[in-house]
């Protein structure tokens, strides 16, 4: 005689099949719901950005002393000899300390030599060319003034991103450079020397020897 509980301990394929299909759906729902969340929750970087700078109205004021040139520069700069070592008379800056720059002036003496010190300016200038996108050379020239020259326009991770020379020929030399006192990098530094750069442009259009 069979047992009366026997038929509880029988195993039913079928019914079993369908409990291993629900546990496995069960764990693969899971897992999904899982990787899901978690690609959800990874930081996504974000792009770099930069401080706005805000640059004061132009305003120039003219430069005129015992030096052998003249030239207008911006109000919001001041004026210093350039004490560094190596440094020969007549040589100063334009320091704008909020924005950690300067304006490097230097100059010197022609003595039949100007050949020589345009090819100086410009083996300086493109020295940079190694981390420079491009160099442009845009041209001065005023006769009545005498006063002749070319600035560069180091576009790029250069030290230097702008660099002039002006010159009558015969007795007056004039070199300038814009530097930033801060890691060259072309995004943050794009609107101060598009900013800086228009004010070197007036310099160099008001410039007037002695």
């Amino acid at each position: 005689m069979q047992h009366p509980y026997r038929k509880h301990l029988i195993i039913n394929p079928i019914s079993m099949i369908k409990s291993f299909k629900k546990i496995f759906l069960l764990v693969i729902m899971s897992g999904l719901i899982t990787f899901l969340y978690s690609c959800s929750s990874t930081p996504i970087p974000k792009s770099r950005g930069y401080f706005r700078l805000e640059f004061p109205a132009k305003n120039y004021v003219l430069f005129d002393s015992i030096f052998p040139y003249k030239f207008y520069y911006p109000a919001y700069g001041k004026i210093k000899a350039d004490i560094q070592p190596g440094a020969e008379k007549y040589w100063i800056n334009i320091d704008f300390q909020k924005y950690k720059a300067r304006i490097h002036i230097s100059y010197k003496n022609v003595n039949g030599n100007v050949d020589n010190l345009i090819e100086d300016v410009r083996t300086l200038a493109y020295k940079h060319t190694i981390k420079a996108d491009a160099i442009n050379e845009k041209i001065f020239a005023n006769p009545e003034k005498k006063v002749y020259g070319i600035l560069y326009d180091i576009r790029g991770n250069a030290a230097s991103s702008l660099q002039f020379y002006v010159t009558d020929s015969v007795k007056h030399f004039l070199r300038g450079a814009l530097y930033f006192n801060v890691h060259p990098n072309k995004d943050s530094l794009s609107p101060a020397v598009e900013f800086f750069g228009k004010d070197m442009t007036h310099l160099i259009e008001s410039i007037e020897w002695k």
